[in-house]
């Protein structure tokens, strides 16, 4: 009885051991396909050939690594990521890290990512430091997130100058407002009202009339004078010479009408 136990224990062991190495086997050929189909460029047949693989061996880097590559060739970058992250998280092995977070930093700064960039060729560059490639790729990275940073304070500043000229805009509008309502207001106090002003003219027009009319009586009284003073130089001389003096007078209607009186200087 215990002969049979342990010839079936041998039995069970045995295929476990198979299924393993045709396990490895089929991983080992997909991955070879795959890697063909990805030589010639045909990234979709590669792509499920590596899916086929990680299928026989779901914790093979290798699938996961060649996955993440052919998901990238065909603009997949966020599945690529995902792929790449998985692999990080098991991979023991320099060389192999350093490719995949070298391929990490790729995509990050193919997304304009530039600081995930860095930290990803770093931790490259930390496993392999021998690697030109990943430091050419850091350092033009570091240049470009320094550039982004750069233009970034620089479109604040704008956007800062913008809202200031605004804000400075709108208080000068303030102020020319405030000094025309205070023109309006000085206005108002030195004009009278339209029917006072009217009143006024009236009135000077039949003040000047009057004054108009008065002169002319004055003037006609001087006449009769001259004329009587002729009479009287006839027979002698006056012992006094007399003078009479008229102001001008202007005065302008509403209707721009002129009147006017010439001076008598003397006599």
């Amino acid at each position: 009885m215990h002969m049979l136990k342990s010839k079936y224990i041998l039995f069970a062991v045995f295929l476990l051991a198979a299924a393993g190495v045709s396990a490895q086997k089929a991983e080992r050929d997909y991955i070879r396909k795959g890697n063909r189909l990805f030589n010639d460029s045909v990234f979709v047949d590669a792509e499920v050939n590596y899916r086929k693989a990680l299928e026989a061996n779901p914790k093979s880097t290798v699938s996961m690594y060649n996955l993440g590559n052919t998901l990238s060739q065909q603009q997949k970058f966020q599945d690529a990521m995902e792929q790449y992250v998985s692999a990080s998280k098991i991979e023991k092995d320099k060389m192999k890290l350093a490719h995949i977070y070298h391929n990490m930093g790729v995509i990050f700064q193919a997304g304009k990512d530039y600081a995930k960039a860095v930290d990803a060729y770093k931790m490259s560059l930390r496993n392999n430091p021998t690697d030109h490639e990943t430091r050419y790729n850091l350092a033009l990275a570091q240049k470009m997130l320094k550039d982004q940073q750069n233009q970034q304070n620089q479109d604040q500043n704008q956007d800062q100058n913008k809202d200031q000229q605004k804000q400075d805009q709108k208080q000068d509008q303030n102020k020319d407002k405030q000094k025309d309502q205070k023109q309006d207001e000085k206005k108002d106090q030195q004009q009278p009202p339209k029917s006072e002003k009217k009143q006024d003219n009236q009135m000077s027009k039949e003040n000047a009339e009057q004054l108009l009319n008065s002169v002319m009586q004055d003037e006609k009284d001087v006449q009769d004078k001259v004329k009587k003073q002729q009479k009287v130089m006839q027979g002698g001389r006056l012992e006094k010479d007399w003078k009479y003096k008229v102001d001008d007078i202007n005065f302008i209607s509403n209707e721009k009408t002129d009147y006017y009186i010439d001076g008598i200087d003397s006599i």
